[in-house]
Parts: structure tokens; sequence; C-alpha cells
């Protein structure tokens, strides 16, 4: 049995009225994203039963890995019909979809495979809400589109963790639950190129196998995985090996606005950095069938301090900038592919933008809670360059999340990736120093600005909780949602001025630094400290009375007690620091440092434990050893 024409016509024209018993922010607190529009009427459109429900949703979910079919019949489910129409009209666009419940029919229509896939996600939503609150669904009609075309996330899998695939599988089932349709696994030196085994050895990388394997796991959800290799700065994996220094910009420190450093940049002015990209990019790309390449290029803060800097002193810096970057685009639009890069670099020289590529598309990231996302987008619309907006989830150098800081960047972003018709919106989450953050602790921030990708509807922070609990960890009682985003806010109470990166992890990181050589430990007082630690010792007791159902449940409670102790650990440290004379490390009395030590000791060996459950063995001993390092100081 199909509907008939006349019948959808009055399905798509009829307006509904939120009034009357049924609560539409009782159900809509369900939908991730926010859908554009719902449309409730007070009447019941399908009788709960729970058992009957149970098996709509269990069928619903099928088609995460079911093969796709553009129209599903009707379906009866015991002695109540309810009817699914689940069907293309191209009418609407590819993405557009409208999800319309009335009297025991469901119908899903889109003009694409893909839009009924959203719809898809969107029912399974509904009748999530209908079980946990045991309601019946009410006759309503949702009209949806996504404001931003390209919705997507980045995960770092150089700086030190390398997923499992059964890690990455489960992080597309989230993201394809919340309406994602790109991923990029940022990438360094953790690909297997065939030529270049001595960089990547012992870091556990990605095959090409897996690559394809990840790929059609991605398409069979309608996520787009583009590659993501950095081919400019960050080369230090590929430089620091004597077979490619002569390669990089510098060999030796130079000053640089992030002080001394050396090898990690390619030297644009040498044709081997280009012959090695056009290798890397030959061998790599191949293996995606996007039809985009994220080729990185930022922070290249060696440039014309070494080889090239003649060149910088006759063309300008940012003219040898974009020379390479167009060399590197014309690589790779001979392999089919178009480039993405990350736009800090560019910035610096914006008269240079119009001389862009028509065919790049500009990365615009920015971190802070407050980035000027307003003044820097319509640099690349006025050149008519297409360009991403790029927030980050602000965990990495973090240990716990900076929630404070994230929700703020992740909303300022959505807000302008409108109002600038971005053509993207890409969530970065990095792994910095030690990819520190578990991945218990990046789902806030990543559920929520995803969403934001979607619809950036400013109430939704509001029921991040409910939606943690019911989509993520499956808790029934709340609490697992509650202590994570207790845990994300902890470090804010140490009141210190914000930068990319926490209190926590700055007593890691400045253990031998002199404490007013830092902007934020030089704020620090005892009194905050012991505010924030109190802070932690609350999420705990939420914590113990968590009951979280999801597939990965037990190390979710694991990771999330061990970022506790880390970060409960960092106080400690701290306030050692400010009871000892000069407020240096070494100041501390021996007897307190041997206690330290003690302390550290076991949370290093279980920050080895648990990084193998979710990660490959490669780039453990590099996260590790920054912790042994503090751990060794304690006992000088």
């Amino acid at each position: 049995m199909k509907y008939k024409n006349s019948l959808l016509i009055l399905l798509f024209s009829f307006l509904f009225t939120m009034n009357g018993s049924i609560s539409a922010a009782q159900l809509t607190d369900y939908l991730i994203p926010t859908p554009q529009r719902v449309d409730i009427q007070k009447n019941i459109s399908i009788q709960y039963h729970e058992d009957e429900f149970t098996q709509i949703a269990n069928y619903l979910a099928q088609f995460n890995k079911s093969t796709w079919e553009k129209e599903a019949d009707f379906h009866e489910f015991g002695e109540h019909i309810i009817k699914l129409s689940i069907h293309i009209d191209r009418r609407f666009k590819p993405q557009e979809y409208r999800l319309f419940l009335k009297d025991q029919s469901i119908v899903i229509s889109s003009g694409s495979n893909e839009g009924l896939y959203y719809g898809i996600q969107t029912l399974r939503q509904l009748f999530a809400y209908a079980l946990a609150e045991k309601q019946s669904l009410p006759e309503l009609l949702i009209s949806d589109f996504p404001a931003i075309e390209r919705r997507g996330f980045m995960l770092d899998i150089s700086r030190d963790k390398v997923p499992t695939m059964e890690t990455l599988y489960h992080i597309v089932d989230l993201l394809t639950s919340w309406k994602v349709n790109e991923l990029q696994l940022y990438t360094e030196h953790t690909f297997a190129y065939k030529n270049h085994k001595t960089v990547w050895e012992n870091a556990s990388p990605m095959t090409a196998e897996e690559i394809s394997a990840l790929q059609q796991y991605c398409n069979d959800r309608f996520i787009d995985l583009v590659p993501n290799q950095n081919s400019f700065g960050h080369f230090e994996n590929w430089l620091k090996y004597k077979r490619y220094q002569p390669l990089a910009e510098t060999v030796t420190d130079v000053q640089t606005i992030w002080g001394p450093r050396s090898k990690s940049s390619l030297d644009p002015t040498n044709p081997g950095s280009l012959e090695l990209m056009k290798e890397l990019y030959a061998e790599l790309l191949p293996n995606f069938k996007s039809e985009y390449v994220n080729i990185g290029c930022d922070e290249t803060v060696e440039l014309g301090l070494g080889k090239s800097k003649a060149a910088c002193d006759s063309l300008g810096k940012g003219r040898v900038y974009l020379d390479f970057l167009i060399k590197l685009n014309n690589e790779v639009n001979k392999l089919g592919k178009k480039a993405q890069f990350w736009g800090d670099i560019v910035l610096n020289h914006d008269s240079l933008i119009p001389f862009l590529p028509q065919n790049m598309t500009a990365m615009v990231w920015g971190y802070s809670s407050n980035f000027a996302f307003d003044t820097i987008l319509p640099k690349f619309q006025k050149a008519g360059i297409r360009y991403y907006v790029c927030p980050g989830t602000a965990t990495w150098c973090s240990i716990t999340g900076k929630n404070e800081i994230a929700f703020e960047n992740l909303k300022n972003a959505g807000l302008n990736a409108k109002k600038y018709n971005a053509a993207g919106f890409l969530v970065t989450n990095w792994g910095d120093y030690g990819h520190w953050q578990p991945l218990s602790l990046c789902y806030a921030p990543m559920m929520l600005g995803v969403a934001y990708g979607w619809n950036c509807d400013t109430t939704l922070e509001s029921r991040l909780e409910l939606l943690l609990n019911q989509y993520v960890f499956q808790d029934q009682t709340q609490n697992t949602g509650r202590a994570v985003l207790k845990l994300g806010l902890a470090s804010s109470y140490a009141k210190v001025p914000e930068t990319n990166n926490n209190i926590f992890y700055q007593m890691y990181r400045r253990y031998a630094w002199k404490w007013n050589g830092n902007e934020q430990t030089r704020a620090l007082t005892v009194s905050n400290l012991n505010a924030t630690e109190a802070q932690l010792d609350s999420s705990l007791l939420i914590l113990e009375k968590a009951d979280p159902q999801c597939t990965d449940r037990e190390i979710v409670i694991d990771e999330l007690k061990q970022a506790t102790a880390l970060a409960k650990h960092a106080c400690h440290f701290g306030q050692a620091r400010l009871a000892a004379k000069d407020h240096q490390t070494l100041s501390i009395p021996a007897a307190k440092r041997k206690q330290l030590a003690a302390e550290l000791k076991p949370l290093i060996a279980n920050h080895k434990k648990l990084w193998v459950v979710r990660n490959r063995k490669g780039g453990l001993d590099d996260s590790a050893e920054k912790f042994q390092v503090v751990y060794d100081y304690y006992l000088k």
C-alpha cells in the first residue's frame, strides 16, 4: 500500500499549532540536532504500547547497517498496525526532509536517500522519547533541513592516539545519529606510506585497507571521509629523521613566536619538499572517494627564518607561503581532489586572499570563547573563496575539558557560520601534548558542536545533560552526563586567564618553570585550587551513582575516574608549589615531593592501561613519558 499524491500534498501543506495536553517542549527535548520546525497537535497519533514501540525502534536502528532502499513498504507489529512510508519526493532539497505522524501512520519524504536517512534519525529519537517517557506520540509535522551543507568532525590521530577500528566505528555511529556528513582524521605521520616506514613504524598507523573499510562504513551512513594530511608545517615527525632533514626549513633552533624551534616546517624553496608531497598524495588520495582533501599548511612558524629567508626577504613571507600552497593545490587537483587548507597563515597576509585559487576551501579555525569569526569570515567571503568555520572541543591540553570556553566558542562559530553562509562547519578535537583527554569527556562538546552545524539552537546547551544520558551513555539515572558536564567545568573554578589550555595541564607541563613565568600559574591561589578540588570531588560523588548502559560503559567510568584523579593530583601539586619558597617544585620539601611521586605513579600505570582499550599502542610511550618526567622531577 502506498500513499496517493493527493494525500502527500495534504500532508505537507497542513499547518499545526502548538497546543493541548502533549508538551512540545518535553518531546522536542529529545531531538538533536534541533529541527528547523516542529508543529505538534494535541491529538494522539500513535498509541503507546511498549513492546510495539521497542520493535519499531529496533527496526529503525537497522537503517544504520542495512542496505539502503528508496522506499520501505508499510510494516505491521502486533495487533496495532502502524503504517510506515519512506520515499523520495523531488520537490525537496537533497538533505531536506518532512516527517509526518497522523492516525497510526508515519510518512518520511525527502529529495534524496540522505534526507530520508536524516528523517529516520529523527524518527528514532521520537520513539526514544516515547519509550523513555512512556508516552504516545502526537500528531505532528517536522519540516527540517540543515543550515550548513557540510557538517563535520575532525579527530587528531597524530598526537598521539590512533584509535582502534572499533573506536572509529563507534565514533561514526554517534556522528551519524547527529546528522554529521563529513569526517576527517588529522594525520601527520600515521598513515602507512610504503616507502616511509621509518616515520610511522612505532605509531600504529592507519593502513590503506583500514581506510577502505572505514570509508565503506562512513558511506553507508552518508558521511564523507575526507583525507587529511598536513603538508607544510607540523612536519616534525618526519624532519626529526636524518633522511628528511635536507627538506627542513631549519635544522637548528631559531627564535619563533613559540620560542626556540627547529625541524617542524618544510622548506618551500626546496624542490624536494614538493616532490615528497606529490609522492604522499599519489599514495594516500586514491584510497578516498571524497572530492576533497585537507592539506593543512597551518602554523608554519619557522617560515622565513631558515633556508627560505632570502626568498621571503625578496618576495615577502606571505607570497612564498602562497606560492607553495598553490603548488600543493595543483598536485591534488591532478589527482581529482579539491584542497582544503587551514586559514591562519594567509590571514596574516590578508591582502593575498584574493589571489587564492577559487577551487580551494579555507578552513577558518579559532578556539577562544570570543574568537572574531565575524571579522575574519567576510575577508574570504568578499574574495569569493569557499570557507568552513572550524571551532573546537577545547578538550586538548586540559585532561577534563574546558566546557565554559568550548560551549561559547561552538555557539559563536555556529551563529557566524549561518550568518555568513559558510560552506561547512568542522568541529575539531586535537591531541596536543600527549592527547590526555579521554574520549568520554569529549562527547559533550562534540555533540553540542556538530548539532550547531545543523541548527544553531542556543537553547540546546540546557538539554545537553538529558541528551548525553539518552543517546551516549544510556544512563537512566542521568548521573553519567551530569558528572561529565560537571567535570568539564571543574578547571574554571581556578579562575585563571583563558588560554588554549587549563590549569591541570599547566601543572604537568610547566613543572620546572618559574611560577611567575606563566599567566595562569601567576594568577592561581590556594583558595581557588581548593574550590577546584571540591568541584572534582563533587563530580566523583555523582559518578558513583551513575549507571551507564552504553556498549563502552566500563571504559567510560574508568576514564572519568582517571581524568578526575589526574586533575586532583594537579591540584595537590599546585597547592604544594604555592606553599613552597618561591613556588618552585624543587623547593617543595623532599618528603612532600616523595608523597606526590607516590600519588602520581599509579596514575601513570593506569594511563597506560586505559589507553589500549580504545587506542593502538603507538604514541602511548610518548604520551606517558610526559607524565613520567614530572614523576622523575619529584624525586630529584
